[in-house]
C-alpha cells in the first residue's frame, strides 16, 4: 500500500482539533440555543415572534434601516477618505492614519460615552448651539446618536480596507480614460469604484453585520428607543423570557449570515465575510 505523504498526515492530525473547536465553540451553543428557542410556551411558534409580535417586529425594521443607512454613510466617508489618502502624500500622513485608525482599539461603550460627551445633555455640541441661541441640541439619546455612534465605530474598518483597495490600484487606466476625456466623476463611476468593488462589498458587510449586533455602543444610549440586540438583553435578563432572547438571537444571526453570503456571492473569494 502507497504510504500517505507526511503533509497528508499532518492536515488530517490537525482536523481533531479544529472538529473539536468546531463542536465546542459552534455547534453545540447553535444546537442548545435552537432547543432553548423551541422549549418556551409558544413552542415553535416562538421562532416566528419576530414577526408577529409588533413591537419585535419594528424593532427589526428600526434595526435594519439604522444599520443600512450606518453602513452606506461609512462606505461613502470611507471612499472619500481612502482616496485622499491613497492619492496624496504629505508630511505627518502616517501619524493622520494611526490617529483615524484609533477608534479600532474602542469597545463599544466606550463609543457610546464619546457620543454622550459631544451630544449629551451637557455635550459640546449642544453647549455650542445653546451658545449661539439656538437652544441645547441633544440627539445623543435618539436614532442619530446611535447613527453617529456606529459609523464612528465602523469608519476604520472601512477606511483601512478601502485604502488598500485604492493603493493597489492602476494609475494608468484613470489616466488612459482621462486622456479619452472622460470627466472626474466619470472616471470614479467607471474605473475607481469597479475597481474597488470587491473591497466597497467586504467592507460594507462587516460594517453592516458589526451594526445589527452592536450592543456596546446601544447599551450606553439607546434610553428611549429599541434596536434587536437591546430588546435581546431585556428579553433575557429583565423578563426572563428566555426563549424568545434565543429565537432573536437565530433570527439576527441568520439575518447576518444572509448578507455575509450573499456578499460573498457577489464579490467572489476576496471578500472576507468575518464580523
Amino acid at each position: 500500500m502507497k504510504a500517505m505523504p507526511s503533509a497528508d498526515r499532518l492536515a488530517r492530525l490537525f482536523l481533531l482539533p479544529l472538529g473539536l473547536f468546531v463542536l465546542a465553540f459552534f455547534l453545540l451553543p447553535m444546537a442548545r440555543l435552537v432547543a432553548v428557542a423551541g422549549s418556551g410556551p409558544n413552542g415553535l411558534g416562538e421562532y416566528l415572534v419576530l414577526v408577529t409580535s409588533p413591537r419585535h417586529f419594528s424593532t427589526l425594521i428600526a434595526t435594519l434601516v439604522l444599520s443600512a443607512t450606518a453602513t452606506l454613510a461609512t462606505l461613502a466617508i470611507g471612499v472619500v477618505v481612502a482616496l485622499f489618502l491613497g492619492r496624496t502624500r504629505f508630511p505627518g500622513q502616517n501619524i493622520l492614519i494611526a490617529m483615524l485608525t484609533l477608534p479600532l482599539a474602542f469597545p463599544g461603550v466606550v463609543v457610546g460615552f464619546m457620543i454622550i460627551l459631544l451630544a449629551g445633555r451637557q455635550g459640546l455640541i449642544g453647549g455650542w448651539t445653546q451658545a449661539l441661541g439656538m437652544g441645547r441640541l441633544v440627539f445623543a439619546y435618539s436614532m442619530a446618536g446611535l447613527f453617529a455612534g456606529y459609523v464612528y465605530f465602523s469608519l476604520p474598518r472601512v477606511m483601512v480596507t478601502l485604502l488598500a483597495a485604492v493603493e493597489k490600484l492602476d494609475p494608468a487606466l484613470e489616466e488612459a480614460a482621462r486622456s479619452l476625456g472622460a470627466s472626474r466623476v466619470q472616471v470614479l463611476r467607471d474605473v475607481i469604484l469597479p475597481g474597488i468593488a470587491p473591497s466597497l462589498m467586504a467592507s460594507g458587510a462587516i460594517a453592516f453585520a458589526t451594526a445589527m449586533g452592536a450592543f456596546g455602543t446601544a447599551f450606553t444610549l439607546a434610553t428611549r428607543i429599541d434596536v434587536l440586540a437591546m430588546t435581546i438583553y431585556t428579553e433575557f435578563t429583565l423578563n426572563a423570557n428566555i426563549a424568545s432572547a434565543a429565537a432573536l438571537s437565530i433570527a439576527l444571526g441568520l439575518i447576518t449570515w444572509l448578507v455575509l453570503a450573499a456578499t460573498r456571492n457577489l464579490a467572489g473569494d476576496r471578500v472576507a465575510a468575518a464580523g
